[in-house]
């Protein structure tokens, strides 16, 4: 037997439906799965960016606060030292 009559006897090598089908869905979900991931993680970072600018605003205003207490102590001790 020659090599063109083994590529002859060969079995089909055609794709069933099914499995072309089967395929098609897989990735299709697979590029959904991918979507959807992407955007979870793109809120995530926005949620993230929020997140670091609360935390500076909170910054500024402890320091504000440590400012406003150190000014409310000289006032007091002013008093204080006035009634004596």
């Amino acid at each position: 037997m020659t090599i063109a009559e083994q590529l002859r006897a060969s079995p089909d090598r055609k794709f069933p439906a099914a499995l072309v089908a089967a395929f098609l869905l897989q990735t299709a979900g697979a590029l959904f799965w991918a979507g959807s991931a992407a955007e979870r993680i793109a809120d995530l970072e926005r949620g993230r960016a929020a997140d670091q600018a609360a935390v500076a605003k909170v910054a500024v205003i402890e320091e504000q606060v440590r400012g406003i207490k150190e000014s409310l102590d000289r006032i007091e001790a002013k008093l204080d030292r006035a009634q004596q």
